[in-house]
């Protein structure tokens, strides 16, 4: 559930420390204005039964990189909500799946130009059918790890992604 500020109605995310404890507030817009407010965010790398990974494409109207390729599902952990919680609510937004046993990979900070974000990353193998939110995805489909290497040297990925897509290979994971 996305709590709100009462004046403005714009959604509340909580502020952390270093090691991901709650220590504050803001809302969105704040936190994607200033870099000092690290804020939690999830993502889930969804694999399908043969090991390919599932990309989205943003959509035209995301603030940063519209259009890019990014992971299969990412998005802000809200005021009051745990990272599991998060996680099973972005899914369902963004991919309209449910997740089942989804098995933790990492923490990370990631700074860019407008936020810090303190990053739950997590995986989860999928085989059902997947239904994008046009609201914030153009396109969505599996690829190998070979297929995502020529996109992120394309620079066609965000460089988080790409970031990310590293440490996976580099832990084994792809």
């Amino acid at each position: 559930m996305k709590i709100q500020h009462e004046n403005t109605g714009e959604e509340i995310l909580p502020i952390v420390d270093t090691s991901g404890n709650p220590i504050g507030s803001a809302t969105r817009k704040k936190c994607h204005s200033d870099p000092s407010l690290l804020h939690p965010v999830v993502h889930l790398h969804v694999f399908d039964p043969e090991g390919r990974l599932y990309m989205q494409q943003r959509s035209m109207t995301k603030d940063l990189y519209p259009g890019f390729w990014d992971t299969a599902v990412g998005g802000h952990i809200s005021m009051g909500e745990s990272i599991t919680e998060a996680l099973v609510r972005e899914a369902e937004e963004e991919l309209g799946i449910k997740v089942k046993e989804p098995r933790f990979l990492f923490n990370y900070i990631w700074k860019n130009e407008n936020e810090t974000e303190y990053v739950h990353t997590f995986l989860m193998q999928y085989a059902g059918i997947i239904t994008v939110n046009p609201e914030e995805i153009m396109a969505g489909n599996f690829f190998t790890s070979s297929e995502i290497g020529k996109m992120v040297s394309n620079s066609i990925t965000t460089p988080n992604f790409t970031y990310e897509f590293n440490l996976l290979k580099k832990k084994g994971y792809i």
